[in-house]
């Protein structure tokens, strides 16, 4: 009886068309992060050793420097766009062929704004002037992800996923090929312009192999004014989070010095490396959480609510033994020369409990129109950010810089739902969800 109850819930589940994607969406999506991630790890702990703690410090603090610029490429359109296609599939040529200028002058934008603030702090190093200046390069060709958009909100990620990673593995074999002729470290900031450049083509390709025309996208001024009113927030928002992610190396930069970057840098590699789990698991549900909200307020609630459990469950269950197995992991992975990172990832990995919930979240703001006040939560999470760099930096370094991320990220993604009356809900769902993995 048993087994015939287990065979009708199974059937009616692959019934189930809209969830069938969405698995498949996300399995696509998963099949791509575990790719990189594997691949990038290894590639990336033997560029760690080839360059060692001060030049390592050095590239990572140029990629940390061009990822606060980001905001500026992206202009928080990926989320915004998705939700419009979603809603009028039928004029898509006009929504992506707007999205594609937009950021593609962005990207422009971003690299000239990346150089000057540089020139502005008074750099005078060339190699970093240069390094900033290819990575910066980089948000141009971003703008072929406005067709990682339409296949996202299709529920269709394969294509792209097949395309990016042809990019990334051709490139990932140059980088081992670097190492072993002893490249420079410029030809390694080269090698990462390239894949993005290649990765532009894939999707270019792939979309046109999919029957759909790059010809008939078309700008048009109504739809970038519409588009960029609610983006905008989303970007801003964009440049807290960068804060969050990114500033922590500047900052170790400035005051301590380019191998302090690179021993925080190793720590952060390791912690930062599970958050494609949160972006693939929401980048496939997000669109079934906005059909929701159309259809039922008690289903969109209970999407959400499964959502933010799911997240916080895998982002304790990685939390806890990677903060006790973080000085063998760095040893074992970077070497002695690293040894240092070990308390600092013991320390850092629990950023992943409130970077998985603020991903989790996303959609709700979203569906809400509350952008702004995601904007006006993270801004503030942001601004205490650098003030507890600056306290705890000077006095604690890497280890500092860890802290200060964890309180930041913990005040912007949770602490903050609880003052604000329109989301004391979501608030009450985050508690919950707290509650549910301490109850296993």
């Amino acid at each position: 009886m048993l087994s015939k109850l287990k065979i009708k819930n199974l059937s009616k589940f692959k019934s189930r068309s809209g969830l069938r994607a969405i698995i498949a969406n996300t399995g696509w999506l998963f099949a791509d992060r575990i790719l990189r991630m594997g691949a990038s790890l290894v590639v990336g702990v033997w560029v760690a050793r080839y360059l060692g703690v001060k030049q390592y410090g050095l590239f990572n603090y140029t990629l940390a420097f061009v990822a606060l610029f980001s905001p500026i490429f992206t202009l928080g359109l990926d989320d915004v766009v998705v939700r419009h296609l979603v809603r009028q599939s039928s004029n898509k040529e006009e929504i992506l062929g707007t999205t594609f200028w937009l950021k593609f002058l962005g990207g422009i934008a971003s690299v000239l704004l990346a150089v000057s603030t540089m020139f502005f702090l008074g750099e005078h190093e060339t190699l970093k002037i240069w390094l900033v200046a290819i990575l910066g390069i980089a948000g141009v060709f971003r703008a072929s992800d406005t067709i990682e958009l339409w296949f996202q909100s299709q529920v269709q990620s394969k294509y792209t996923v097949i395309a990016k990673n042809t990019a990334f593995l051709l490139n990932t074999l140059i980088k081992i090929a670097l190492i072993l002729t002893k490249a420079p470290l410029l030809a390694f900031a080269l090698v990462t312009l390239a894949e993005f450049a290649m990765s532009a083509i894939g999707l270019l390709v792939v979309y046109q192999v999919k029957g759909s025309s790059l010809w008939l996208w078309r700008w048009s001024v109504a739809t970038a004014k519409t588009l960029l009113k609610e983006s905008l927030p989303l970007m801003f928002s964009g440049f807290a989070i960068m804060i969050f992610m990114r500033i922590d190396q500047v900052m170790l930069g400035q005051m301590i010095g380019d191998s302090e970057v690179g021993v925080y840098s190793a720590a952060v590699r390791v912690s930062e490396i599970w958050y494609f789990i949160p972006g693939a698991i929401v980048s496939s549900v997000a669109p079934a959480i906005y059909a929701a909200k159309e259809k039922s307020e008690s289903l969109y609630y209970q999407r959400i609510g499964q959502l933010l459990s799911l997240m916080t469950c895998i982002s304790l269950a990685i939390a806890l033994p990677m903060s006790f197995l973080s000085d063998k992991i760095i040893m074992v992975m970077f070497g002695s020369g690293y040894a240092e990172a070990g308390p600092i990832l013991a320390v850092h990995i629990w950023t992943s409990l409130f970077v998985f919930m603020g991903l989790a979240t996303s959609p709700w703001f979203i569906a809400e129109g509350l952008n702004h006040v995601s904007l006006g939560k993270t801004l503030f999470g942001a601004i205490l950010n650098i003030i507890l760099n600056l306290l705890l930096i000077p006095k604690y370094a890497g280890l500092g810089a860890a802290i200060a991320t964890i309180i930041s990220q913990a005040a912007a993604a949770f602490i903050c739902n609880a003052f604000d009356s329109r989301t004391q809900k979501l608030f009450q769902i985050q508690v919950r969800s707290l509650i549910h993995f301490y109850k296993y």
